[in-house]
């Protein structure tokens, strides 16, 4: 008699701690974690490093806000977070790969991809916007062209944010009751929403195709949004290891006295924004 196969939880329905966090220590976390990615940003600058970090998972899984808590006191010149619509009739006609080309890191900057190419190998594949041979040569041509990024002095980092099917359709639901987020929910997302199982699978081939050790994948357990915010921050100062090289603040003068001339123009000649604050 053949013996019973053991139940074994999946990935995205067994996450490590699923703890709520500490709303006072999240901030301060946060805060501390932001100034080291300040000074990561500004070693990547003085250094002339290229540093691209993708960004990937499920509809509704926290993307968009790590991508905030990430990037919200670095230089947006030298930090960028890109999101490309679909593409055009003519980025259709062009090497699957070329329209991200543009977008990759100079000297000295780090791009953050939300949603990167593999979108051919998650939505376009379940959706059925590409072929099955367009679709298989992505699976083996992603590889190499990852790995040419990495030869050519580019660090690629690629995030995937795990999110089990229960805690996704209660972001649904909060989505569908807050108008401010209302506009999340595109009608891809609520066919995607359908097709879980599709995506499940989609994923799974991706991540045998593509997990290199050049460019490995990085789950990121993310029914707890704070969790994984504050350990992707964590993880990716880890990553590029940096050192501190916070400029000393320079020396403020004083201020120069104001021309005994110059007359400022009466308030009564401008438009002021009504003060409403009680």
């Amino acid at each position: 008699m053949a013996s019973k196969k053991r139940a074994v939880p999946s990935v995205e329905e067994a996450p490590s701690s699923t703890a709520k966090v500490d709303k006072a220590w999240y901030e301060k976390e946060v805060a501390r974690l932001q100034v080291e990615l300040v000074k990561q940003q500004e070693f990547i600058r003085a250094r002339g490093l290229r540093v691209v970090v993708v960004f990937e998972g499920r509809d509704a899984a926290g993307k968009g806000g790590a991508i905030q808590r990430i990037t919200e006191t670095l230089n947006p010149r030298a930090a960028r977070v890109v999101a490309l619509p679909a593409p055009t009739e003519r980025e259709r006609g062009q090497w699957y790969f070329q329209r991200y080309v543009d977008h990759l890191p100079t000297r000295g900057e780090m791009v953050l991809f939300d949603r990167s190419w593999y979108n051919r190998a998650g939505v376009e594949r379940v959706m059925g916007f590409c072929t099955d041979e367009e679709y298989e040569e992505f699976l083996r041509s992603c590889p190499e062209f990852e790995r040419m990024l990495v030869r050519s002095g580019i660090t690629v980092l690629k995030y995937w944010f795990s999110v089990s099917d229960t805690e996704q359709e209660k972001r649904f639901q909060s989505r569908l009751s807050d108008p401010t987020k209302r506009w999340k929910l595109s009608p891809m997302d609520l066919e995607a929403r359908n097709r879980w199982v599709d995506f499940s699978k989609a994923k799974d081939a991706m991540f045998a195709a593509t997990d290199i050790p050049e460019a490995p994948w990085w789950v990121v357990e993310a029914d707890v949004k704070k969790r994984a915010r504050i350990n992707v921050m964590t993880h990716l100062l880890d990553q590029v290891p940096y050192e501190d090289l916070t400029p000393e603040p320079p020396d403020l003068p004083p201020r120069p006295p104001v021309d005994e001339d110059y007359e400022r123009p009466p308030k009564d000649s401008q438009r002021f924004v009504p003060d409403v604050v009680p």
